[in-house]
């Protein structure tokens, strides 16, 4: 993989060990007309490359190995300013709060709902962006 990703389109990662899941959320980012660039493990995300522009992550909560709250503590240890949009089919009130108070963009439930979805990643991706022009121009 390069060392970074230099994409004209904003850049959606996706984290997560049901394959039916990515596949669909691939299909549903290219269709938005975001770059969708998908990871099956916390792990091999962790070994991405660099993306200038914007970018944000939708990422399962509870996967094998690495975790998704274990993840988000790790990209904040890192510095990394990158929204994350969990997904998960549990519906655990004190594992929401604590990935909100930890900087969650949003905290979506299986099955998703689409409208939602793509609301969190626009809202993400915005964010990135200001956040990307906030460095450039301090």
């Amino acid at each position: 993989m390069p060392s970074t990703i230099n994409s004209k389109k904003p850049v959606v990662f996706v984290v997560d060990d049901d394959i039916s899941i990515r596949e669909s959320l691939e299909h549903l980012i290219l269709t938005a007309g975001w770059e969708p660039v998908i990871f099956d493990s916390a792990e091999r995300f962790l070994e991405r490359p660099r993306v200038l522009g914007p970018s944000c992550l939708i990422l399962d909560v509870n996967m094998p190995g690495v975790n998704g709250l274990d993840l988000q503590r790790e990209m904040a240890a890192d510095g990394s300013n990158v929204p994350i949009i969990f997904v998960t089919g549990y519906d655990d009130a004190p594992m929401i709060v604590r990935a909100m108070k930890a900087g969650a963009v949003e905290f979506l439930t299986k099955p998703l709902d689409i409208s939602a979805l793509l609301q969190a990643v626009r809202a993400a991706l915005a964010y990135s962006e200001a956040s990307s022009r906030q460095q450039e121009n301090p």
